[in-house]
């Protein structure tokens, strides 16, 4: 395949998660099970891909090899880095 047009989708339940769909089907053929757990998918882009296309955290053939497979493609949320989510938990001091 040498291009696609799609459409991609923010999950409202979980932040920097998305779903990219061709965008002539649409979420139609996103399992239930995955959208109860993605929520309502809000369009925040349509765009033209092509394999050798550089997408910002996805390899665009791979995005268009999963959409013809399986009707789309999931981008879980990037990795935390533990010593970042122990930043958080630590307590912080004022200093005045």
């Amino acid at each position: 395949m040498k291009h696609m047009i799609i459409e991609i989708f923010r999950s409202s339940k979980k932040d920097e998660m998305y779903l990219y769909v061709e965008k002539q089907k649409g979420l139609k053929d996103v399992p239930e099970a995955l959208m109860e757990r993605f929520g309502e998918g809000v369009s925040v882009m349509t765009m033209l891909i092509k394999p050798e296309q550089k997408l910002a955290r996805a390899n665009a053939k791979d995005v268009m090899d999963s959409i013809v497979e399986k009707g789309f493609y999931l981008q879980m949320p990037p990795a935390r880095e533990e010593y970042l989510l122990d930043l958080y938990k630590a307590p912080t001091e004022a200093r005045y």
